[in-house]
């Protein structure tokens, strides 16, 4: 055990290192863009996101700020406000539609309410590995693209977190096993879950999760391993399930009308650091997902792969799901699974 836990935190050592290489790489290469920058006064940019400051996605976007500073020469200068604390995570997207704020992060499948497109990423079983997460992603991008265009929002990156897991404050052999027990919800996607596992589903915010558990307003949630390595649940819950049943990504967007203020090449110097930083968060959060189950079984989590009954289980109500999304995603939801399937 003592092997594997140094294996994991010299990973995790090794992530960052390259993921900071990455960046230093974009701040040396900056210098060769900023003659094409004009002199024109600084954008300041505030930057709401909703996880905490220690999050690989907020660090990421703290590095993201950080280079699309030395990249623009300080024409667009971005502050990063993580743990939700200029806007909570539902009312991110529309602070930056509104104009509120100019940029922000937010999870793709909150919004799933409003177009299931966003929803895409979180069927059940469709995409279960990075590889295929980014195979979808290559797909669903250029919709999305499309749809936040016609919201006045420009699209500027996504990263996906690790497979999602169930969290249980007791030991759940199957779908009968977790009936009448509060399940935090965080979109349409998991309170339907929550529906058809026989939970009672609550919405919370990731900011409010550990609150919501040591309260007991929510006693089960579908997470990757590190919101519960972030929010320490080993205080309140005792089992992790292994499901991988999808890989959701957050998405970084700009208010287009802020976004068209830029001159074009200070736009284009902005996507490149994007890219480069759904590159190097991508690397990370793939780095990160083994070493995040360790520590919550290294805190007394008993962490352990979904099977037998419980898994039958939760590949049916996936199926259900799936059927679901399928019937009225659209054209566009066929189009995006079709090119998805066809590679």
């Amino acid at each position: 055990m003592k092997s594997i836990l140094n294996c994991t935190i010299n990973l995790k050592y090794r992530g960052e290192i390259m993921i900071k290489k990455i960046f230093s790489l974009i701040s040396i290469l900056a210098i060769s863009f900023f003659t094409a920058v004009n002199s024109n006064a600084g954008e300041k940019w505030d930057m709401p996101m909703a996880y905490s400051a220690t999050n690989f996605h907020s660090m990421n976007g703290v590095l993201f700020a950080d280079a699309v500073r030395v990249a623009t020469g300080g024409e667009v200068d971005i502050t990063v406000h993580p743990g939700g604390s200029l806007f909570k995570g539902g009312e991110i997207k529309k602070a930056i539609q509104t104009g509120q704020v100019p940029i922000g992060e937010r999870l793709l499948s909150g919004h799933q309410n409003e177009s299931l497109i966003f929803g895409t990423d979180s069927i059940p079983f469709l995409a279960t590995s990075y590889k295929a997460s980014d195979k979808l992603w290559k797909h669903l991008k250029p919709e999305l693209t499309k749809i936040l265009d016609e919201q006045g929002l420009v699209l500027l990156y996504g990263v996906p977190w690790p497979a999602q897991g169930l969290y249980f404050n007791k030991e759940i052999n199957s779908v009968a096993d977790s009936k009448g027990i509060k399940f935090r919800s965080y979109n349409n996607s998991t309170a339907r879950i929550a529906e058809l596992m026989g939970m009672l589903p609550v919405q919370v915010e990731a900011a409010e999760l550990s609150q919501a558990l040591a309260t007991g307003v929510a006693e089960s949630f579908v997470s990757s391993g590190s919101t519960g390595y972030d929010r320490k649940v080993w205080e309140h819950l005792s089992h992790f399930y292994e499901v991988n049943a999808w890989l959701p990504r957050n998405y970084v967007m700009v208010n287009k009308n802020s976004w068209n203020k830029l001159d074009k090449s200070t736009q284009n110097i902005i996507m490149g650091v994007a890219q480069m930083a759904e590159a190097a968060g991508t690397a990370r959060s793939e780095q990160l997902s083994g070493w995040y189950l360790t520590q919550l079984a290294a805190n007394g989590m008993k962490v352990q792969v979904a099977e037998g009954q419980l898994r039958a289980d939760l590949e049916r109500i996936g199926k259900t799901m799936s059927d679901e999304w399928m019937a009225n995603a659209g054209a566009v939801g066929a189009k995006i699974i079709d090119g998805f399937k066809s590679e």
